[in-house]
């Protein structure tokens, strides 16, 4: 069965809907016939994606606020009925020495990559165990398997949220409730803007998209985006942690995130972390 044969009426929602590999992964699967809501904290985004989409419903969301989580589960419901699949896709990426990194950014990434995680699956699955089947899946990242500097609390967020996607599957075993965790390398999004990727291994949007609309269809513990950097990054594990840090090193990955940043080709971006629009 083809990916796009399998997604037909299927009801999927889908957080920070509105931008970058959400938007793509919405764009997919709603071409697959698939019943996508997408969620947004920026009105103005999610007013384009709807117009441009072809998407049931496209509503307001915050991740990290409870009531605006539920609302969302409730409206995309009622959009489009009963829930077959969340994809846990909001996240933020700011890159910089630590120690430079303000207190609420630090916590704005938890809040968002780590507790909406956590809430969004928490809230969608009582209907899902009730019904004896549904799918959450969790945008993570290969960061959160490659430690990279720069990128202190958004490695830790994405090794966060590869462990509860693991637990969540042990705990839910035989329930018929699947859990999955995507690990794209660098994407093409503005989360990289300004900076250098390692090695030109950059993924496009549309690639994220397709590996999630096949793992809906195909459930799988994890999958990796693209498969040449999940391979790379694998063997990196493999090797002896001295020789992949030193062959790191000579890449220059150590510096693409703390002194090779364009600061003024990501402003945008950064100034929008600092002041998010209101939903």
């Amino acid at each position: 069965m083809s990916s796009r044969a399998g997604l037909a009426g299927r009801v999927v929602a889908v957080t920070g809907g509105a931008r970058g590999i959400g938007r793509a992964i919405a764009a997919e699967l709603a071409g697959a016939g698939a019943r996508v809501v997408i969620g947004d904290i920026d009105p103005d985004a999610l007013a384009r994606a709807k117009s441009e989409l072809d998407v049931a419903a496209a509503l307001p969301l915050d991740v990290a606020d409870h009531a605006s989580f539920r609302d969302f589960l409730a409206g995309a419901r009622d959009a489009a009925g009963p829930l077959d699949v969340l994809v846990n896709n909001a996240g933020i990426m700011p890159v910089g020495r630590f120690a430079a990194e303000a207190d609420a950014i630090t916590r704005r990434i938890l809040d968002i990559n780590v507790y909406g995680v956590l809430l969004g699956t928490k809230l969608a699955l009582p209907a899902m165990l009730e019904r004896g089947r549904g799918h959450v899946v969790n945008v993570a990242s290969l960061a959160g398997t490659n430690p990279t500097p720069g990128m202190a609390t958004y490695c830790a967020s994405k090794q966060a949220v590869l462990g509860f996607t693991d637990v969540m599957r042990l705990e839910h075993r035989g329930t018929g409730v699947r859990f999955s965790a995507v690990l794209p390398t660098f994407t093409r999004t503005e989360l990289i803007a300004g900076t250098r990727a390692p090695m030109g291994l950059l993924a496009d949007p549309a690639d994220v998209g397709r590996a999630v609309a096949r793992l809906v269809v195909r459930p799988r513990r994890r999958v990796t985006v693209t498969r040449t950097a999940g391979v790379l990054a694998a063997f990196n594990g493999l090797t002896p942690r001295p020789v992949g840090e030193f062959v790191a090193r000579r890449l220059g990955v150590h510096r693409i995130f703390t002194d090779e940043i364009d600061h003024a080709a990501r402003r945008a971006y950064d100034d929008r972390l600092q002041t998010p629009p209101k939903t």
